[in-house]
């Protein structure tokens, strides 16, 4: 029989972790499945790490890892699929949230050989359940269309904490995993895609609990999700999101390019603001591209690979130039000669970094 271990962070769960617990164990009733189950205490001030060796001294299957200090969510599974030594590997809350059956329906593409990844989606149809929270659900699907465009994964249910994958997969990218919050699904997910992985879907049940009944997740988590969906998947985004991006990156050099150009070009002539301008612009452009676009992929490190940056910039700047001066020479405006000379060097600029640079 095959071994599925279930990761349950835990942080200040008393209420709830006995029950969660009792009800994962159920998964091993039909003796189809063999049970491993990891509980990381994620430095709780309750009893939760009491109640969870109890748990441990009666069942066998359950492993307790501790934090000494607290972390998040994503520290602890970054610690529990490590820890995991089971043919699968899934994520169980420790509320009561999630049904632990639902998991007999995600290990079948994966048991059949046909997965690597497998979602439990919370909507992927319709069916009685508890009404909560319109905008909080709003939010999971907003950030599931983002995460979608950036990944070209046709998830519905990014946000879902049911993910189950297969050891080998979970224990190569682990090491990778970097968010120690609820930045973890969009990130995991950004790694799934990376990853080329196959990833199947299934539909689950949901009741979710409310903020007075322990949920933890808020707006800010939210915003930093969104974060980790620019951060995280940027870099290998498909073409139509990647041009989107440059052309924003590019839109904000250019305008830092125009303004420097006509702020000095007064005083110091057309060659230095041009010159100046073009400095300051290109330095926010690859500053810009490091930190969003191509974050993971910069090729320069050894001083040739600069030497032939700087002669790429130099080039460009050169053509820049040429075009600003010779639009003024038939008697265009300063800023406007610079304004085309910026939307004409856009294009060369995005093709020089995206071929030669990283």
């Amino acid at each position: 029989m095959k071994t599925i271990s279930l990761i349950i962070p835990c942080y200040n769960e008393e209420e709830t972790l006995a029950g969660c617990v009792e009800r994962v164990l159920h998964l091993k009733d039909d003796g189809h499945m063999n049970l491993e189950i990891v509980i990381v205490d994620d430095c709780s001030t309750d009893d939760s790490l009491r109640i969870a060796k109890e748990l441990a001294e009666r069942h066998p299957e359950i492993k307790i890892c501790k934090h000494d200090v607290n972390q998040g969510k994503g520290a602890a599974l970054r610690t529990g699929f490590l820890e995991a030594t089971g043919d699968f590997v899934g994520i169980q809350d420790a509320d009561l949230e999630y049904d632990p059956m639902d998991y007999k329906k995600l290990v079948k593409p994966l048991d059949e050989g046909k997965a690597d990844v497998v979602y439990g989606s919370r909507y992927l149809r319709p069916e009685t359940r508890r009404v909560l929270y319109f905008w909080h659900t709003q939010m999971n699907r907003f950030l599931t269309f983002c995460s979608n465009a950036f990944t070209d994964l046709g998830i519905t249910d990014m946000e879902t904490c049911y993910k189950l994958f297969s050891r080998e997969v979970i224990q190569k990218i682990a090491p990778k995993l970097k968010e120690n919050r609820f930045g973890f699904e969009p990130e995991i997910t950004a790694l799934i895609s990376e990853e080329r992985c196959r990833v199947y879907e299934c539909a689950i049940s949901y009741n979710p609990r409310t903020f007075e009944e322990g949920k933890k997740i808020g707006w800010k988590d939210g915003v930093r999700a969104l974060y980790c969906i620019f951060h995280y998947g940027a870099h290998n985004a498909p073409l139509p999101v990647h041009l989107l991006i440059y052309f924003f990156i590019g839109a904000i050099s250019a305008v830092v390019n125009i303004t420097t150009f006509a702020l000095i070009f007064g005083p110091v002539g057309l060659m230095p603001a041009t010159i100046i301008a073009f400095v300051v612009a290109a330095a926010c452009n690859y500053l810009l591209c490091i930190t969003l676009l191509f974050k993971h992929l910069v090729r320069w490190r050894l001083g040739s690979e600069l030497g032939v940056y700087f002669v790429g910039v130099f080039a460009l700047w050169g053509f820049d130039y040429a075009v600003t001066a010779g639009l003024i020479g038939v008697g265009v405006g300063a800023v406007l000669a610079k304004s085309v000379s910026s939307a004409v060097g856009f294009v060369a600029n995005y093709l020089f970094r995206k071929y030669m640079v990283f």
